[in-house]
């Protein structure tokens, strides 16, 4: 038995999510199908973040336990011919058995991507949010500098989500004004649905119909009912997880 540590891409937009359930194709229920069948038993794998529906991913790292004698090149091929187009593992590390994809993990990196313009390009469609009012930058600026720190975020939950503490540390946040206009936010950790409820309000600032001092004052007093909507899951990418 070897630890071994797995870096994967995807394509999230057929997927339930990162977590296996009951119902559709997981992210997750598809890499350890495919384990499976080269390991010959059972074998689970953990992910470093559990991407939601029609998240996408550049950098998700996984772990699992294996039996198989297959050096890690060989088995990053034969996971990939196992695998569905719209997964690769884009490498595969054999790693101390105290490794864990998702505890062992310093920070993440989450990417918002947004098509601001008139006209989305189809390609970009299942990829980019698109936002064809004009939004200024500045502002986005200013309301994403006032995340970086120690704050609780509980305005920026989904509903219905139980945790010990919803307190996160955000150690950078930007906007890179390119074609797709893109969010990158680094944290220790993320609530469910928290970048793209920051999206969801940062874009509503951006469009002049709140002030963007909002950011801070739901950092100061929680409320999730002030916030902003939340964006839509295809703009978001899991772009980095640090260890």
């Amino acid at each position: 038995m070897r630890n071994v540590k797995l870096t994967l891409q995807y394509d999230g937009t057929e997927f339930v999510g990162w977590q296996r359930q009951d119902q559709g194709a997981s992210i997750q229920g598809t890499i350890e199908d495919a384990l499976a069948r080269i390991d010959g038993r059972t074998v689970t794998v953990h992910g470093a973040g559990r991407t939601d529906a029609g998240v996408h991913a550049e950098g998700q790292v996984a772990s699992a336990g294996v039996e198989s004698v297959l050096d890690d090149d060989t088995m990053a091929r034969a996971l990939n011919a196992n695998l569905p187009e719209t997964i690769r593992v884009t490498r595969v590390e054999t790693v101390a058995d105290e490794f864990h994809a998702r505890f062992s993990a310093v920070s993440k990196t989450y990417e918002y991507r947004i098509w601001n313009g008139p006209a989305q390009p189809p390609f970009l469609r299942l990829y980019t949010w698109h936002v064809p009012q004009p939004l200024a930058i500045d502002i986005l600026q200013r309301g994403a500098a006032a995340l970086v720190g120690t704050y609780d975020f509980a305005s920026f939950q989904g509903a219905g989500t139980i945790v010990h503490t919803t307190v996160r540390t955000v150690m950078a946040a930007v906007w890179r004004p390119e074609a797709p206009l893109v969010f990158e936010i680094t944290g220790e950790g993320f609530l469910r649905h928290m970048v793209r409820s920051l999206v969801g309000t940062l874009v509503e600032a951006g469009l002049r119909r709140r002030p963007v001092e909002d950011i801070g004052r739901l950092l100061a007093t929680p409320d999730r009912s002030g916030a902003g909507r939340t964006a839509p899951p295809h703009g978001l990418f899991l772009t980095r997880v640090s260890y």
